[in-house]
């Protein structure tokens, strides 16, 4: 964002060089431009548990959850926004699909895509989750079509999206070019404004290394910079990033004091050219200035929609002003879009008879939060469900089981009767990763395991299977913290010279979330996908309540 720059009609008036009539036409009015956006979500058509945390609007030392989200008060919510704004464009940050609740899930996220495409999303950047299922089922929710293995599941024909997919650093190595264009040019009162669309450059680590194995992700702000002469000589001088990648700040959803993480330096390295960045990834909500560039990020499924008002110089065509503002999309007071109603509806028909199926119950809620340790109960649970699946020997003969915190994706909550739905399962397991037991070395164990700090920024613990435990130094360095003598398996050493039957998923076994020593397992079978290892587990042991813990211990 710069300062107008003046014409030689312009000078000429400011310095009263020519008669008033130019002058007059000269001065014309700048153009207001509304951008909605949203980031992260995950395919929440229902109003995700617990909603949005806030603070207390009565009292700004606690915080508090709203009720808030889900497609039909969303749309309500984009539409309010876009009243009395003639100019108006609404966008995403990527992650609109993937770790999906079941009703978008069981659909391979085709709802999610036409409930988006209803609401009149028009761009949307890729994000990492995009990739859950390979680039060729990415293809197909941008272009349409049925599932190559489950085939049209749904009440209608899946055409694809209305609204379209940028990607201007994920490169297909075939060919060199992005797999989808990586910038859209709209024209508001005639004055162009790009819309680069990007994800972040780890993704390879962060899905199954299979499906974006052809593809490569390039450095955010290196891709951003090598467009910006493109796009001047295509006449633009007003740029929006839309990036699926963040930060975490410390005040509430429309602050941003103490911002840090990855979005902070990409936007200090980006070419002055670029005036607003519309953010995600990271699930939190902030409305900044960092380096002079207005920064925003909408929460996550769905609960906030962001507005952001530029002021564009008819003249320059660049931005002079830029504001933003979270709306929060409440349940209480928001009416319900009657065309995303029907929507759901239409689906909830074809899922609800599978998502009501009894699995069995539960004493308390299971939270995926971890400790300090890095463990959490529902973490245990999910564990020991894997395992239960590929003990005997015909299913693998494991004796330990191994699961990405990732993986597990929402808590199983409590209800009035303690009863747990196939729909509650799929929830806290959307991605039917296949299970695969594999024979490592007691040495390989303790490399797995240190790979938990492979990204010092973001430590993964692996959430281990009962009768299996270790302890971890939080004193030491990369290679050194876990502590060999203290790895044990029903109480006896691990022989860092045996071998070992383990379970993981596939996406582990392939080496996800950096954890490379999984591709060295040998004598590899395959198993049936978590979500029915976990479904079966609460079938055999309900009421299901957290376990004892201490599978994990931490010193200093």
């Amino acid at each position: 964002m710069r300062q107008p720059r003046l014409s030689p009609l312009a000078a000429a008036c400011a310095f009263g060089l020519v008669a008033a009539s130019p002058c007059l036409a000269q001065a014309a009015e700048p153009v207001d431009l509304r951008i909605l956006a949203i980031n992260d979500f995950h395919g929440y058509l229902r109003p995700p548990p617990g909603g949005i945390r806030i603070t207390d609007p009565n009292d700004a030392t606690r915080k508090i959850m709203e009720p808030a989200g889900g497609a039909e008060r969303m749309a309500t919510v984009v539409k309010q926004l876009r009243e009395s704004h003639k100019n108006n464009i609404f966008v995403a940050a990527g992650d609109l699909i993937g770790a999906s609740p079941f009703l978008s899930a069981m659909f391979h996220d085709e709802p999610t895509i036409e409930s988006l495409s209803l609401m009149g999303l028009a761009i949307s950047s890729v994000g990492n989750h995009e990739f859950d299922e390979g680039k060729d089922e990415l293809l197909r929710m941008q272009n349409g079509g049925c599932h190559p293995v489950d085939k049209c599941q749904g009440p209608h024909s899946f055409t694809g999206a209305k609204f379209r997919y940028l990607a201007a650093s994920t490169i297909d190595k075939a060919t060199g070019k992005p797999v989808f264009p990586p910038y859209e040019i709209k024209q508001f009162d005639g004055i162009p404004v790009a819309f680069i669309g990007l994800t972040l450059k780890n993704t390879p680590n962060l899905v199954s290394p299979a499906g974006v194995a052809s593809l490569d992700f390039r450095d955010e702000a290196e891709t951003v910079n090598a467009l910006v002469p493109e796009l001047k000589a295509k006449g633009v001088e007003a740029i929006v990033v839309l990036i699926h990648e963040g930060g975490f700040p410390t005040g509430d959803y429309n602050e941003c004091p103490g911002i840090s993480g990855p979005i902070v330096d990409i936007v200090k390295k980006f070419d002055r050219a670029v005036d607003v960045v519309v953010s995600g990834h990271t699930h939190q909500a902030y409305v900044c200035e960092i380096d002079g560039r207005l920064v925003t990020s909408g929460d996550k499924y769905g609960t906030l929609v962001t507005a952001i008002d530029l002021q564009l110089d008819p003249n320059s065509h660049d931005v002079i002003s830029a504001r933003a503002a979270n709306t929060i999309v409440r349940i209480a007071g928001t009416a319900k879009d009657p065309e995303q109603s029907a929507l759901l509806e239409s689906y909830d028909r074809l899922a609800a008879p599978i998502a009501s199926r009894a699995a069995g119950s539960v004493t308390e809620t299971l939270s995926r939060t971890p400790s300090e340790t890095g463990e959490s109960p529902l973490g245990d649970i999910v564990a020991d469900a894997q395992l239960l699946a590929t003990s005997a020997e015909p299913n693998g003969g494991a004796v330990i089981a191994f699961t990405n915190p990732g993986g597990v994706r929402t808590d199983i909550v409590k209800r009035e009767d303690g009863a747990v739905t196939y729909a509650d399962i799929f929830a806290s397991q959307p991605f039917r990763n296949q299970l695969v037991t594999m024979t490592l070395t007691g040495k390989q164990l303790k490399d797995a395991l240190e790979q938990q700090w492979a990204d010092p920024k973001r430590p993964r613990a692996l959430q281990v299977s009962k009768g299996f435990s270790y302890a971890w130094d939080a004193s030491k360095g990369d290679g050194a913290r876990i502590i060999a003598a203290r790895m044990s398996l029903d109480g006896k050493p691990i022989d860092l010279a045996a071998s070992y039957r383990v379970t993981v998923n596939n996406y582990l076994a392939e080496g996800g979330d950096g954890f490379t020593v999984f591709k060295q397992g040998t004598a590899q079978q395959f198993g049936i996908y978590d979500v029915d290892a976990l479904y079966a587990y609460f079938k055999a042991n309900s009421p299901v309540g957290p376990t004892a813990g201490k599978r994990i211990e931490r010193i200093n």
